[in-house]
């Protein structure tokens, strides 16, 4: 009896625990929706490039189309960003991002030919994870129950 009224003076570590992981993937899923929304909404289709420091502008709508975000239940943590397309050559979204060196295929089926460019930063998933991240808090707020 007295073991019974001494337990329920304590947490109980498992439903605190389960609580706790619950509200995280529901706190940090939304965050991934806002920052991968954010993303995509500054990415713009268009012919011409954007200049550099700008978003940049989607040509064919692959880059826009992709951009994902995950909740990673070991880490607690949410990876959000464009997934790798199915390309042996160059890393198109980082050298986005970040500025770099990419590949490029030009030329018809007989006449193809890769060249290396240059390519200034166009950064998008920044930006679209510092506008949401003081609202993160808030998120927080009141969530555990």
């Amino acid at each position: 009896m007295i073991g019974m009224v001494a337990k329920k003076m304590f947490f109980d570590r498992k439903a605190v625990r389960s609580a706790v992981d619950r509200t995280a993937r529901r706190v940090l899923s939304k965050f991934g929706a806002f920052v991968r929304r954010g993303a995509k909404s500054s990415i713009r289709k268009r012919k011409r490039a954007s200049s550099a420091g700008e978003p940049p502008s989607s040509h064919s709508g692959l880059l826009k189309k992709f951009i994902f975000f995950g909740y990673e239940r070991d880490r607690r943590s949410v990876v959000i960003g464009p997934a790798r397309l199915n390309q042996k050559i160059g890393d198109a979204p980082h050298a986005l991002e970040h500025g770099g060196v990419s590949t490029v295929v030009e030329g018809l089926r007989g006449r193809r030919r890769k060249r290396r460019v240059r390519i200034k930063a166009r950064p998008f998933m920044g930006p679209a994870f510092e506008k949401e991240k003081p609202k993160l808090a808030a998120m927080w707020r009141d969530s555990v129950k």
